[in-house]
């Protein structure tokens, strides 16, 4: 089914750039960094009897598989992205992992003309914060749902209790001129505020709403960090046109900011978040 239009433009264009080819090339790396939330999505919202399954900001699909892995070959998993860059890469996952019950379509959430009563798991890890009209999203999503289906999402608490995320921006501020972000505008940290998060899902109509504070160890080995820290975020869109000189004082300066970090070769840090649970 088509799109009648595609409301969220900015985030499209983003995904499809400079964004979306930058997590094409460490997708090893921020896959080993999330393996913890895709365990997690998976125990919480995908049960035996679940019969399909919804992953929204399916990014390269690692979590879209392993739904399917757990459903089994007699359900259905759809991934839904708006990033063509990373679906692809999607797609190429699970014809190398043999998954014949997984579907990936670039669409927009908001707007994707869902069939209605198809799924009875909604998912997703850290995809549902760049909605530029999250109430609708929600709606929309809900509609696709069989009535007792369960919705299970994760997203970032505060930049405040997510210092190792923003050390590498406020370390670059001041060499690139960065621009605080609009905690109100679609981003990382969109949905840091539990109680809009509440608002957002009653308003589209879901029910038994559960928002959950979660802490959650990670790791990065020093050796990928810097490639991760000026490729993604807003140092790596900063970065995508500057030259060479600027290039190496942000990577020097954002180097020393996150020593405080890591030991042995490995940068260890906390993940603050939501783990938002909701029934349909």
């Amino acid at each position: 089914m088509a799109e009648a239009y595609q409301v969220n433009r900015e985030q499209a264009v983003l995904w499809n750039d400079t964004a979306g080819r930058a997590w094409v090339e460490m997708q090893r790396v921020l896959d080993d960094m999330f393996t913890p939330f895709e365990k997690l999505l998976i125990e919480r919202a995908v049960h035996d009897g679940t019969r399909g399954v919804l992953d929204i900001g399916c990014g390269s699909g690692v979590t879209t598989l392993a739904a399917a892995r757990r459903v089994g070959p007699t359900g259905k998993c759809m991934g839904l992205d708006i990033s063509a860059t990373l679906l692809e890469l999607a797609r190429q996952r699970a014809t190398r992992a043999g998954l014949g019950n997984v579907t990936f379509v670039e669409a927009d959430a908001q707007t994707y003309a869902f069939e209605p009563n198809s799924f009875d798991a909604v998912i997703s890890r850290f995809g549902v914060m760049f909605f530029d009209a999250p109430e609708a999203a929600f709606a929309n999503i809900r509609r696709a749902t069989r009535s007792d289906s369960k919705l299970a999402c994760v997203v970032w608490r505060s930049p405040a209790e997510n210092p190792f995320m923003t050390t590498a921006a406020r370390a670059a501020a001041p060499l690139l001129s960065l621009k605080a972000p609009d905690p109100n505008a679609p981003g990382q940290f969109a949905f840091a505020d539990a109680d809009k998060v509440r608002r957002i899902l009653q308003a589209s109509g879901w029910k038994n709403i559960e928002i959950q504070s979660i802490d959650v160890p990670m790791q990065v080995a020093e050796a990928d960090l810097l490639v991760y820290v000026t490729k993604l975020g807003p140092v790596g869109l900063a970065l995508k046109d500057a030259d060479a000189q600027t290039r190496d004082r942000v990577t020097i300066a954002v180097h020393a900011a996150f020593k405080p970090f890591i030991q042995d070769g490995v940068a260890r840090f906390n993940a603050a978040c939501w783990l938002v649970m909701a029934g349909s």
